[in-house]
């Protein structure tokens, strides 16, 4: 049996059909039982509850040959990092309690920065108290930025004409697509072939933001579609006015923005994965265009 935290997110969706799909016996962790329903469906047994509650994903993740773990976020909150170190903690601790020994860990580019990376950063010091653990085998999967990310620039192309954000516009990117991370993970989780700690960069493709808004342009219609490098200023105004992020999570993105366009957030060796923006734009254009 494999449990699955977040399995109603980006990755973990994925990660639980392609699961059951191969006929594992899966148990799917989230906090709705509403979205959960659309997995029992599947299949899948589910399990509800705050993933803060060590003693709760201890039960969850008791019995299971292995487990996928991340650390979700809620941009609102007032102190991010806090957060997330308490979700880590939880994980760490669940894993000792339950005594499961293979742990798939949802990890980012850069997160061997300590600090520099923003939202990162946390990330940094879970990939620590995972390497922690005695007797448990842990791989790190560490894909760079989503391409899921670009639908909230959908809104904005529609009302304003371009895409807006604050990296800057020629520095190549890592870029994945989530269905390439959860198959990497359901292949790791199945297998369970490696030993130790061991970390695995998902390198997808290395895009600019001015290529990427260039490939949406075509994908949409609008050729003519420009990206637009906001001052930092500007674009944390826009998450905490607009967005409704907190000022602590806001100063987090926008430092690992900054960490993206200097560079800082690169693979050093890595695993290919197939899916090109170009096809993941097919997409894009059809959210686009159910917008009316």
């Amino acid at each position: 049996m494999i449990t699955v935290m977040g399995a109603t997110g980006n990755t973990g969706s994925k990660l639980t059909e392609l699961l059951l799909g191969a006929g594992e016996e899966v148990r799917a962790l989230g906090r709705s039982p509403e979205k959960l329903a659309e997995l029992a469906v599947l299949g899948a047994t589910t399990v509800a509850g705050d993933v803060r509650d060590a003693d709760h994903l201890a039960r969850a993740f008791a019995g299971a040959d292995a487990v996928y773990t991340l650390t979700a976020f809620d941009p609102t909150l007032p102190d991010y990092h806090a957060d997330q170190d308490r979700r880590g903690e939880a994980i760490a601790s669940a894993i000792r309690e339950s005594g499961v020994r293979h742990v798939v860990a949802l990890s980012s580019i850069g997160a061997q920065l300590a600090a520099g990376n923003g939202i990162i950063a946390s990330l940094h010091r879970q990939e620590q108290r995972l390497r922690t653990l005695a007797g448990v085998d842990v791989l790190l999967l560490r894909p760079g930025a989503f391409f899921e990310g670009f639908y909230s620039a959908l809104d904005t192309i529609r009302h304003e004409g371009v895409v807006a954000d604050s990296v800057a516009p020629d520095v190549k990117v890592p870029m994945i697509a989530t269905a390439d991370i959860a198959v990497a993970a359901a292949g790791a989780l199945r297998a369970r072939d490696w030993s130790g700690v061991v970390v695995r960069e998902l390198i997808g493709q290395d895009l600019t933001y001015a290529e990427v808004t260039a490939t949406i342009g075509r994908a949409i219609g609008r050729p003519d579609l420009r990206y637009v490098q906001l001052p930092d200023e500007a674009l944390a105004a826009i998450l905490t006015q607009s967005a409704g992020f907190s000022p602590d999570f806001t100063a987090q993105f926008i430092e690992f923005n900054q960490a993206l366009s200097a560079g800082r957030l690169r693979p050093t060796e890595g695993s290919a994965t197939p899916t090109r923006f170009e096809e993941f734009a097919a997409m894009l254009a059809a959210a686009y265009a159910a917008m009316g």
